[in-house]
């Protein structure tokens, strides 16, 4: 325990600070028997001090799991830009994972309405922080600042005796002895995030030591959290209390369950709903190091090895509010150009150019979608970068056939893996060594293994290492105009440990066994505490070095950057300097898709969720990582389709092609060691895939306006349930059925044997889409026995909604130049109704994605019922990109009507259109009231209007009497 004494304070405190006296608040400034700084000679107090110092011993090892006693506020003023600038004073020195940081300087700021930030580091000394050029942000003052006048005529105020600080949605609360603070939301004041620690709490108050930072919040037991990754949940999306959360770039695959995987995101999500009135705020602690996060029900808790707390709260309100609040910290996802959302195809193992060039024609000949092709390291020299094999992918034949596929409108993804082979003849390498890009250890390039053997690594935090990794970008696309790259390995993966050197006495690799066999002569590195930190994160999911398989963490980057403090950053740099070398080539839209990822990776890059098994369990898990991806701002995420390895069984595929194809990534992939997978290899797989595949390809217009609602405002394109039907609290572990934007929800099979599936219908009218007249409504969040035989696979519209449709086919550059239809979602039978929809088109080879290019053009649609009348119309912006390309709408399709339509009347840009427009009605076939246990048929019918030639780039009504009930 500590004294505090209103009057006195530390001489190690500036001039200033010693002036100090805080506004409003009778601040006691808190004295520590253990502190380094020299106090009054008081011997009373010192004495006080001493007794009460043994007794603090006591008591803390009478609590395990503790550690210290914190910090106390000891001044705080308003910093020059408005927030609030403190320092905080360690209470108690502990030497548990080293000594504490004594003087901590805190800094508080409402960046935005919506966004709090509350940042948390060393006084004295300048500490290891995520690059703000890297991930750009506003700067808090730089450490040891002055505090300023203490004049208040910001727009937020200090209140309740200046231990609140308030922005417009969030309020910022704190207690001065043990230091404390809490987030709590202004409309209800309700405590969102609060880090102080009773009595019987099992964690501590705010721990800061060199390499062991702490900091717990309470929470609400009915809290709904979501978030912290990358890792496999074999539970669903919803965190579940006392389960391993740890947070480090690792090269595992993803078939290890509630382990740190390839991603590091640091951020969660809590949904409450009290009193049927709910809301959702998101938590980021931004920080590269490894780190535990305990998840025990009634509290969090941060371990981190390293760095800053950099935390920022975002208000949301709804699921969908947070994550366009975190999106406009982190970036806006990456817009996509329109053929990343065709189907791709790929495999470890084409040996030979003839095999590619195969697959592509079976796939025409099965009639299946496909769009791109892509190599694994197949094509390469020695598993080399940048190269191709002179004798399987000879350069002539290889751009023969890019010359042919790039004619038809389809595309070429090769792999580029970080690690770049050690030897003398080969350009890459030289010119690296030449520019110095490589991580270093001991004045040297850090040597590791992966494919091709002994291998460096570049250092993308270096400035030159883009400038030298655009240059080999360019050089092969010259020699291979290749499409986009998949960057894969780079946690960084390492097929050794420790410190290495090439052996003298022996060839390696060899040529022999498997590829991921270590034969660099290697030594443990344990010499550091860089190495060997005190605290031991669960990396791996049992505690293995945080060097292990990966670069060492004591080896260093540009400006002696610790790789200990980096490491998680690894992928994230490389996808921003692969994005910066793609868009250098012909300023087209890069396509990337990268297997580790960090915050803000969304900006640049795709992500795939590695590699996982060909089970069932992994198609159900497949899911939950796909969801969470949208959540970290990475919505254009899918799962390798029929499972990296082993082979998976022909019903499994069947299955895993009719979810895949609603992934927003969708691609088949598989590993060297297993059977051939491809959609046509059974009869029956490429029956479902174009069934599935085929409806993919009809909402492809739909899927690219979601990718622009993405890129704006970070919206999900694959999400929960709850994204949309926040009340419902049935759907918040729901993790086996998601919507694609609002209102496509899909419910696939996920188990073998199966004919019959159970969904779980929110309230409302829903439409089969594969056959619009079946329908089924809800009044309350029911499960309903739905068929779904080998083929079928359950996808619902909901009301409410227009989502554009064309007719399809095997490409996307075809599918997108046929002619649109229109489907209408009202309430079945309602008499009075609304529905919305959008459509967005562009020249998707610019690298931007936006209006006001003249490249581009935005449509709304709308729909209404309303005293027996029907009326559909549109509104455009920009339209002159539309109607250069000459895109129709040439049917209207509406559902859920009471009535037969009569005359159609057309208007186009004001004006009334003559012709021979053909309207037909079919019944509704439904379930309705008590679902299974059936009820009495409802007469609605579904509408068509055939005969239109509607320029989508001018506005136009549609309408009509109902006329005749069904």
């Amino acid at each position: 325990m500590s004294l505090s004494f209103p009057l006195y304070t530390l001489n190690s405190l500036t001039t200033q600070e010693l002036n100090f006296q805080p506004p409003l608040l009778n601040m006691k400034l808190c004295f520590s028997s253990s502190s380094s700084s020299s106090f009054l000679t008081i011997i009373l107090v010192s004495s006080i001090l001493h007794l009460l110092h043994l007794n603090a011993n006591n008591y803390a090892s009478a609590i395990p799991n503790k550690i210290g006693k914190g910090y106390c506020l000891i001044s705080i003023e308003e910093s020059p830009d408005g927030g609030l600038l403190g320092h905080l004073q360690v209470k108690e020195k502990t030497n548990i994972y080293g000594p504490d940081i004594p003087l901590l300087q805190l800094f508080v700021k409402h960046e935005t309405g919506n966004r709090l930030r509350v940042h948390i580091t060393d006084a004295e000394k300048q500490r290891w922080e995520v690059p703000y050029n890297l991930l750009p942000r506003e700067a808090p003052p730089s450490f040891r600042q002055t505090i300023g006048s203490r004049k208040y005529t910001h727009s937020h105020t200090l209140t309740s005796g200046a231990s609140e600080y308030a922005g417009n949605e969030l309020i910022f609360a704190y207690k001065p002895d043990p230091f404390s603070f809490s987030v709590k939301r202004r409309s209800s004041g309700e405590t969102l995030f609060d880090t102080s620690s009773g009595e019987s709490d099992s964690y501590s108050d705010l721990v800061f030591k060199d390499q062991y930072l702490e900091i717990s919040t309470k929470l609400p037991k009915d809290a709904s959290l979501y978030g912290l990754g990358e890792n496999t949940q074999p539970h669903g999306i919803k965190l579940r209390p006392n389960e391993p959360y740890t947070i480090y770039t690792t090269d595992i695959s993803a078939i290890n369950l509630n382990a740190d995987l390839y991603g590091s995101h640091p951020v969660y999500m809590d949904l409450r709903n009290g009193g049927n009135d709910p809301s959702a705020h998101g938590v980021l602690l931004l920080n590269s190091n490894g780190m535990d996060v305990f998840y025990r029900g009634d509290s969090l808790t941060y371990k981190v090895i390293g760095g800053v707390f950099d935390l920022y709260f975002f208000s949301g309100g709804s699921p969908l509010a947070v994550v366009d609040q975190y999106t406009a910290l982190i970036g806006r996802p990456a817009p996509m150009p329109y053929w990343a959302f065709g189907f791709h195809q790929c495999r470890w193992g084409y040996h030979n150019l003839s095999v590619v060039e195969e697959v592509v024609a079976s796939y025409k000949k099965a009639q299946i979608p496909l769009d791109v092709i892509w190599n694994d390291d197949d094509h390469m020299d020695g598993h080399k970068d940048f190269t191709l094999n002179p004798k399987n992918y000879p350069h002539p034949k290889l751009s023969a056939f890019l010359d042919k596929i790039h004619s038809l409108g389809m595309k070429y993804i090769v792999i580029i893996d970080p690690g770049i082979g050690v030897n003398n003849t080969y350009g890459t390498y030289t010119r690296g060594l030449s520019n110095d890009v490589f991580i270093k250890y001991d004045g040297k390039p850090f040597l590791a293994q992966v494919w091709p053997g002994a291998v460096n690594f570049p250092d993308f935090l270096n400035p030159k290492t883009a400038e030298w990794w655009a240059d080999e970008i360019r050089r092969f696309h010259a020699l291979a105009p290749v499409d986009g790259l998949w960057i894969d390995m780079n946690e960084a993966s390492n097929f050794c440990n420790g410190l290495c050197t090439i052996p003298q006495d022996r060839i390696c690799p060899n040529g022999t066994g498997p590829g991921w066999i270590c034969c660099l002569d290697c030594k443990n590195m344990t010499k550091t505490r860089w190495d060997d930190p005190p605290y031991k994160i669960n990396a791996s999911g049992t505690q293995v070095p945080i060097g292990y398989k990966t670069i060492a963490t004591s080896a260093y980057h540009y400006n002696g950057v610790l790789e200990y403090d980096a490491h998680s950053l690894y992928g994230f740099s490389q996808s921003v300097a692969t994005h910066e070398g793609l868009l250098r080539l012909e300023g087209k839209r890069p396509f990337i898709l990268t297997r580790s990822t960090f915050v803000g990776s969304g900006r640049y890059a795709a992500h795939w969720t590695g590699d996982n098994k060909g089970t069932w369990d992994d198609l159900r898990y497949s899911i939950s990582t796909m969801l969470n991806f949208g959540i970290f701002g990475v919505p254009m995420v899918g799962s390798d389709i029929c499972g990296f390895y082993p082979a998976p069984t022909e019903e499994l595929c069947n299955r895993w092609i009719e979810l895949g194809a609603f992934y927003p990534f969708s691609r088949d992939h598989a590993n060297f060691y297993s059977p051939r997978q491809e959609l046509y290899q059974w009869k029956s797989v490429a029956i479902s895939a174009r069934n599935a595949l085929g409806m993919r390809y009809k909402l492809l217009p739909y899927l690219y306006t979601l990718s622009y609602e993405a890129h704006v405002s970070g919206a999900p394109i694959a999400r929960p349930l709850f994204f949309t039907f926040t009340n419902e609290t049935k759907l918040y572990g729901l993790s086996k059925q998601f919507l694609l934007g609002k209102s496509l929800m899909v419910s696939p099979v996920l188990h073998r044997n199966k004919t019959e599936l159970k969904v779980l219908f929110p309230p409302g009218t829903w439409y089969n889409l594969f056959d619009m007249t079946k329908v089924v409504v809800s009044k309350a969040s029911h499960y309903l026995s739905l068929d779904a035989p080998l083929h079928v696979i359950n996808v619902h519209l909901y009301q409410n909604a227009i989502i554009p449709m064309q007719r399809g086919g095997l490409i996307t550059k075809e599918a997108r130049k046929t002619p649109f239809t229109l489907v209408v979602s009202f309430p079945l039978g309602a008499k009075s109704g609304e529905a919305k929809g959008n459509l967005f088109l562009d020249d998707d080879e610019l690298p931007e994605m936006k209006l006001g290019n003249g490249r581009s053009s935005y449509v709304e649609f709308y729909a209404t019922v309303s005293e027996g009348a029907v009326k559909v119309w549109s509104g455009v912006e920009e339209s002159k990109f539309a109607l250069e390309k000459g895109l129709i709408v040439e049917k209207v399709v509406v559902l859920g009507l009471e009535g037969i339509g009569t005359a159609v009347e057309v208007e186009v840009d004001g004006n009334t259109v003559e012709g021979s427009f053909g309207i037909s009605s079919t019944g509704h076939e439904y379930h309705a009231e008590k679902l299974e246990e059936g009820a009495d048929k409802m007469k609605n019918v579904m509408v068509e209007v055939k005969g239109l030639e509607l320029l989508v780039g001018k506005k136009f009504v549609i309408s009509w009497k109902m006329g005749t009930k069904a």
